[in-house]
């Protein structure tokens, strides 16, 4: 695994998800229906989404990036995760927010995902 932390700071590069927010598991099911379309898995377990912050009025901001910058589906991507998120019950506001700092490596992809691509 990468070390995502800034050795300068000591602080991560990858602020922490909302796991203990009653809506987490919901979202991260709903982040798992976007797919690359290059890719046969979803985005989530490829690594893609790096937070998920949920308030206590239940807005939700998703930090993700994308496996490279020039991913034909850049401009398309975060639409996508916005509509799926949004479409969670309860969910009030979503924002996305598309990032290129800390880069995606195939280290980010869970087991599963390396699985499905013939990694393991």
């Amino acid at each position: 695994m990468t070390d995502l932390s800034n050795p300068v700071e000591g602080t991560p590069l990858i602020a922490p998800s909302s796991t203990d927010h009653p809506l987490h598991e919901q979202i991260v099911e709903a982040c798992r229906s976007v797919f690359d379309p290059e890719i046969p898995v979803n985005i989530y377990d490829l690594g893609l989404i790096y937070t998920i912050e949920i308030n206590g009025e239940n807005d939700v901001n998703v930090i993700m990036t994308l496996t490279a910058p020039g991913c034909p589906v850049a401009g398309e991507m975060p639409g996508w995760v916005q509509e799926a998120v949004a479409g969670v019950g309860g969910v009030r506001a979503v924002t996305v927010d598309l990032v290129w700092q800390p880069p995606w490596g195939m280290e980010m992809m869970s087991d599963e995902a390396r699985l499905e691509l013939g990694f393991m």
